[in-house]
């Protein structure tokens, strides 16, 4: 299929009910929500919105029921990117090629940014108003997935590692696997299996689904170490070379770089394996795939 307008479709339909849902601009206190809407409109990709969305229409679900928590995804991985940018994390002047949060508005308000952020998420959430196409039950897993993913055994606990692991010759590949599963795949798979959770599936196309997302968000991690490498400053948005710079525990920096794309390619196969049992409504997802390995930026 043609991924772009697909792409294209699915992040305008996510940018407008974002808009929607943040507060605006002119709301007291201003330097906060202009500060939010910042980051959250720098020209992100949307990756995990539209893969939750791609997942709930894959399983036959209807993806307006799907949007406040594809919104409340970009939310929350908006202000991982906040926090990951300041001084005393990664301490990047530049985020998807504009200067970063605390460089544009300070450090506090960066930081209490980031904190709004992922409170307006779960805000959005348990919105009643946003929500109602929901059962309770399917609600309540879609919330407990994210927070899960989210927290300090998922996301924030690969943060964690990579943080502490930054620097250290003797970083083995277990490690690495634990940063890239828990810091970017944890986000990723929870897309998908809740875009699946809100379309309806449960079972073996919920599994499916899932499987899909581990390989998916995976893949794409490492395909953000081999940009760091391959591509240029103006591509990626942020400097290139950073993780190099850095000492970062990257699959390069362990396995080399051929081996990185031959695991990355891999990943991709089995991501688009597990989707096997599925119909054409699956195309995107199997696209998709694909472009996380050969995307430039």
């Amino acid at each position: 299929m043609d991924l772009k307008p697909y792409l294209k479709k699915m992040q305008q339909m996510v940018d407008e009910s974002l808009e929607k849902y943040l507060p605006r601009r002119d709301e007291l206190p201003g330097s906060i929500h202009e500060a939010m809407r910042y980051s959250i409109f720098a020209g992100g990709k949307r990756v995990r919105p539209v893969l939750m969305l791609a997942a709930c229409e894959a399983v036959d679900g209807d993806i307006s029921k799907a949007l406040p928590a594809a919104c409340a995804m970009e939310m929350i991985h908006t202000y991982s990117l906040i926090h990951d940018d300041l001084p005393a994390m990664d301490n990047d002047d530049f985020r998807r090629g504009k200067p970063t949060s605390h460089k544009v508005f300070g450090e506090a308000i960066a930081i209490l940014a980031g904190d709004a952020l992922l409170t307006e998420a779960f805000k959005l959430l348990s919105n009643p108003e946003f929500t109602r196409g929901l059962s309770p039950d399917v609600l309540l897993r879609v919330i407990h997935e994210i927070a899960v993913c989210a927290g300090s055994r998922g996301m924030i606990g690969g943060q964690v590692v990579d943080m502490e692991s930054e620097g250290k010759k003797d970083i083995d590949f277990a490690t690495v696997q634990y940063i890239h599963t828990h810091k970017t795949g944890a986000l990723i798979k929870a897309s998908l299996k809740c875009g699946a959770l809100i379309g309806g599936a449960d079972g073996s196309r919920l599994n499916a689904v899932t499987r899909y997302g581990e390989a998916v968000g995976l893949a794409f991690q490492i395909a953000d170490d081999i940009l760091d490498i391959e591509g240029t400053t103006e591509q990626i948005g942020k400097d290139a070379g950073s993780d190099q710079t850095r000492g970062k525990a990257t699959y390069p920096a362990v396995i080399g770089l051929a081996e990185s794309k031959q695991r990355a390619s891999e990943l991709v196969e089995t991501a688009v394996e597990a989707l096997a049992g599925f119909g054409e409504k699956a195309d995107p997802l199997r696209a998709i795939a694909t472009y996380i390995v050969k995307r430039k930026s």
